[in-house]
């Protein structure tokens, strides 16, 4: 086992399945050693979470919607690259949260993602980031996000 895979199996995580494009795109590009991973939704328990923080969604729905796209990136990365230990570096995440005008903490509600990088990843999990609200995702969902690694 290696310590990507030790470090989930401590902290108890079983990454979902990778879940199938919704439309006209793929899952992950490689280029070079970067890998792209295109927005990943929250599921959490098999169903999307959807809604709004700050109408009908608080900070820490938001956060564990954000895990939950965390883990869904996590899904993703060992999708296309085979391997999660063939990871250099969470280069950055882009977090979109569905929001209300006055809610202004989607700095925190992607922390939910960045901390579970970070977790899984160790030092590597340290990324640069994006969180920002919009007034709408695909399907209703609280929060999506996408990301870029570093492979070898």
């Amino acid at each position: 086992m290696n310590e990507v895979e030790a470090r989930l199996s401590d902290l108890g995580i079983i990454l979902p399945k990778a879940a199938a494009p919704v439309a006209s795109y793929v899952p992950a590009v490689e280029v070079g050693n970067m890998l792209h991973i295109s927005g990943q939704l929250p599921f959490i328990d098999g169903e999307l979470v959807t809604g709004k923080c700050g109408v009908d969604r608080d900070l820490s729905d938001g956060q564990a919607a954000a895990r939950a796209c965390g883990l869904m990136l996590a899904a993703q990365i060992k999708a296309a690259l085979g391997d999660l230990s063939r990871v250099k570096r969470i280069v950055k995440l882009g977090v979109f949260v569905a929001s209300s005008a006055d809610f202004t903490d989607q700095p925190k509600v992607a922390n939910g993602a960045s901390d579970l990088m970070v977790d899984i990843f160790g030092d590597a999990g340290k990324h640069a980031r994006s969180a920002v609200s919009v007034p709408v995702l695909p399907l209703n969902a609280l929060v999506e996000i996408d990301a870029i690694i570093s492979f070898e």
